[in-house]
């Protein structure tokens, strides 16, 4: 068996074969594989080849801030006023600022106003909708309102917990 094999004539190589693959062809220009020594972190200095772009990274959604706590919270005496004061013929809302005014510094002020403005909080309660002035907002958060009818008068009431001192008539406060 040995002997039939050996006694095949050996073809010579093809011009398309493996062999020929890992010669350089004769007009091509030198392929030139970089280095470490090769680059050179220099800008002025020619650079054999470039560094592959990096991967981009999935961009996340942003996530949105939402309050843990309520700003304002009001009772249902409160509610059925506010609802009573604003199912008037033309649409508006109640705004809460409050005022540099009385003997303690803070003073509430209510106003009706036709739309939101810029930084104004919105806030929804049993389907009535109050807003909340922007510069108010720190003195007013954590407050409940609520309606008080007496013999001499009838008034919202703010219970709020961030109020240091008030004067002996209730009408101003300052907060810390």
């Amino acid at each position: 068996m040995m002997s039939a094999l050996s006694s095949q004539p050996q073809r010579p190589p093809e011009a398309h074969s493996s062999s020929s693959a890992n010669q350089p062809l004769k007009d091509s220009p030198p392929v030139v594989v970089p280095t470490a020594k090769s680059l050179s972190s220099e800008p002025a200095s020619p650079q054999v080849a470039a560094r592959p772009p990096p991967i981009p990274k999935a961009e996340r959604p942003r996530p949105t801030i939402r309050s843990t706590k309520a700003v304002l919270s009001m009772t249902p005496t409160a509610i059925q006023r506010l609802r009573g004061l604003l199912n008037s013929p033309t649409p508006q809302l109640i705004r809460i600022s409050v005022r540099n005014k009385g003997c303690a510094g803070l003073s509430y002020h209510l106003d009706y106003v036709e739309k939101p403005e810029k930084f104004d909080e919105v806030v929804q309660q049993d389907g009535v909708k109050v807003l909340i002035d922007s510069k108010a907002l720190f003195s007013i958060i954590g407050s409940e309102m609520d309606w008080k009818e007496s013999a001499l008068s009838s008034k919202f009431v703010f219970n709020n917990p961030n109020i240091k001192d008030a004067c002996g008539c209730g009408e101003s406060f300052t907060v810390a």
